[in-house]
């Protein structure tokens, strides 16, 4: 056995529109206004914090701290529902299972929030684990999460691979020695995947690259 790793957001799933209205709900409950739906997509997939430190530049920790409140508790009651999975996407983990590889999801999203979306999506039982941060971190990086996947996971490197949509993904897989398969479906800008092995453009195209 082998294992795979994927991105949730802009991979597995069509996150924008929740996470969308979740980052403008969190920037207006800390008085500030709303910002453009393509800036906030253009972020999406980077941790938290990290997004709006990006969309108000010089906020302190706790200006940040309470706009992440204000966010989950909106993403917790319907953001997360605000969601839809990518065409292909069952019919492809069905695959990769059926060949005898070990799913793993890697995301910068709170572990205990994706591993509610995949519920919801009714995923769950493709996976052997969900790799993300706790609800204490401000921060965290693709490369460790991934770092700490691999860790728990068997069978040999060459025929490893990472899953994802933004540069961090695919950074995070040449990081560690594995491949990198971009989802150019998904949300990052023209050039975030040139650190790919290769990129697929649907998710038929994935399992054929994995398989063959």
């Amino acid at each position: 056995m082998s294992a795979l790793f994927f991105d949730l957001d802009g991979t597995l799933t069509d996150s924008a529109p929740g996470i969308v209205r979740c980052v403008n709900f969190g920037l207006t409950a800390v008085g500030c206004e709303e910002s453009p739906e393509a800036q906030i997509r253009a972020l999406i997939g980077t941790p938290l914090s990290a997004i709006y430190e990006a969309l108000v530049p010089g906020c302190d920790e706790a200006f940040v701290d309470r706009a992440v409140a204000a966010y989950r508790q909106r993403f917790d009651d319907v953001g997360m529902f605000e969601n839809s999975l990518f065409p292909g996407v069952i019919e492809a983990l069905q695959a990769f299972r059926g060949h005898g590889y070990s799913l793993t999801v890697v995301t910068s999203k709170v572990a205990v929030a994706a591993q509610r979306v995949i519920e919801h999506f009714e995923i769950a039982e493709f996976f052997a684990a969900v790799h993300g941060p706790g609800l204490d971190r401000r921060t965290s990086q693709k490369s460790e999460l991934l770092g700490r996947a691999l860790a728990a996971a068997a069978g040999p490197r060459p025929r490893m691979a990472m899953f994802g949509d933004r540069k961090e993904d695919m950074a995070a897989a040449a990081h560690h020695g594995i491949r990198g398969i971009g989802a150019a479906w998904g949300y990052g800008a023209a050039g975030e995947l040139n650190q790919a092995t290769l990129v697929a453009r649907t998710w038929p195209d994935a399992v054929a690259c994995v398989l063959s």
